[in-house]
């Protein structure tokens, strides 16, 4: 049940009923893990803090439930993958017709109605279980902050910037629910972490779309490991390589960073808008591994297909909210060399900090605007974070332009950072090449190929 994504696991109630053997979790467990108010009780008994949330079957008790919570909220429909039909509700208008069409769609499946938690930092945590032990696989910072989808934001193994605390609380938490959800094999959990609380966004009782990348990352074969677990095996025979904090077990990570980047189909798409959301997006994935972060996610952006400059022009525009926060990225970019061109809004932010930039217009604004200096190559990167439903027709030129002329966009401002600490990288350091089993020698022969007795 646990290797083929959420479809199996909407699955296991009734393939039981059927007389289906299943292996590894239990399908009360995995039912547990997806229904929304008993997993709800299920953290409560456990102390382990959760957004707010609620569900609701028609739209006027979606409005009540969203008026309790607090706007925005994050509104989706339950059993489903990949963020599926997610949407980020600011108003109470939205809820309503969200949950009226969803209504619209099928037979009556609540809708799950979730505090949306701004400005926050989400993590993802992969770990394996025998019903008795629990082994942290790793614990993955995510680059984009909360409202990018998981499996579209860049993520980094082991986590920069997390406190000791916070990385003390995940793991404990993480070690609880897979003791009181009976988890045999895989599980993995996301957290999102504003202002030193850590929050469970959702766990699911199954592999997911990151083992493949921790797998590498770490250098141990998890899905072989949990295939094992489910088949009868004890973690505490299987000699993986581990380290102890606090009493919970986790594999020991190498001296050296893993940045998994998503991969987009954007230039297969001729006038698709590149903005990322709570709706999965992207159609692969690749990996960058270096001894320093910053270089990590440049090789991953490379391999994703966005060659981030060495030198040149780059373009900043960014929503109200980052504005207070753009000061320091235009510092880093004007000490590395670059020039920097911005809206009106963005370069005023930027002059505030002391950062110099020359203005430009935007679409609607005149010309030569920024979408004929892209189209002309005069820009090499575009860092563009979105501004709300006003300029949507501006943004969506700028974004499109980019992708048609293959110039790096990004969309968020933490990646952004993380794009600036890259360039420092490649000019300070250049691209060094290293082999898989080269990183992971010695730890590979521990845990590869059948023992005796297997």
């Amino acid at each position: 049940m646990q290797f083929g994504g959420q479809t199996p696991l909407n699955l296991a109630l009734e393939l039981k009923r059927n007389g289906v053997p299943i292996l590894g979790t239990a399908p009360e467990s995995i039912d547990l893990a997806e229904d929304r108010r008993r997993f709800g009780r299920l953290l409560d008994e456990l102390k382990i803090p959760q957004p707010r949330n609620g569900t609701a079957l028609i739209p006027e008790e979606a409005a009540r439930v969203a008026g309790e919570i607090g706007l925005p909220v994050l509104v989706r429909p339950s059993y489903v993958l990949g963020g599926r039909a997610m949407v980020i509700a600011y108003d109470v208008n939205t809820v309503q017709e969200y949950v009226a069409q969803a209504a619209l769609m099928g037979p009556a499946k609540p809708v799950l109605i979730d505090q949306f938690l701004e400005e926050a930092t989400e993590v993802d945590v992969d770990a394996l279980a025998d019903g008795t032990d629990v082994v942290i696989g790793g614990i993955m910072e995510h680059i984009e902050e909360a409202g990018v989808h998981s499996g579209d934001s860049s993520c980094v193994l082991p986590p920069v910037s997390l406190s000791p605390q916070i990385l003390a609380t995940i793991r404990e938490y993480t070690k609880r629910l897979a003791i009181a959800l009976k988890v045999v094999g895989l599980m993995n959990v996301q957290y999102a972490i504003q202002r030193d609380t850590v929050y469970v966004l959702e766990v699911n009782p199954r592999a997911s779309r990151t083992i493949p990348y921790v797998s590498k990352a770490t250098g141990v074969p998890l899905a072989k490991v949990a295939a094992r677990l489910m088949a009868g095996k004890k973690l505490a025979n299987m000699k993986l390589p581990l380290v102890r904090h606090n009493g919970v077990a986790e594999i020991a990570v190498h001296d050296f960073y893993a940045v998994k980047s998503p991969v987009f189909p954007f230039n297969k798409f001729r006038g698709v808008d590149t903005i990322l959301g709570p709706e999965m997006r992207s159609t692969g994935e690749v990996m960058g591994t270096s001894t320093s972060y910053g270089l990590a996610f440049a090789k991953a952006q490379l391999a994703a297909g966005q060659k981030l400059p060495r030198g040149g022009t780059i373009f900043l525009s960014v929503n109200d909210r980052d504005k207070k926060h753009v000061g320091p990225l235009g510092k880093e970019l004007a000490a590395l060399g670059f020039k920097l061109l911005a809206t009106r809004g963005t370069a005023a932010a930027l002059e505030a900090s002391g950062v110099p930039s020359e203005e430009v217009y935007k679409v609607n604004e005149g010309r030569p605007n920024i979408v004929d200096l892209v189209k002309t190559a005069k820009i090499d990167l575009v860092i563009n974070t979105p501004l709300g439903r006003e300029s949507f027709y501006d943004e969506k030129s700028i974004r499109r332009a980019a992708i048609r002329y293959n110039i790096p966009c990004i969309t968020t401002l933490a990646a952004g950072n993380a794009a600036a600490r890259g360039i420092r990288a490649l000019l300070e350091q250049g691209i060094e090449v290293a082999a898989l089993q080269d990183l992971h020698q010695g730890r590979l022969a521990a845990t590869s190929g059948p023992k005796s007795g297997d």
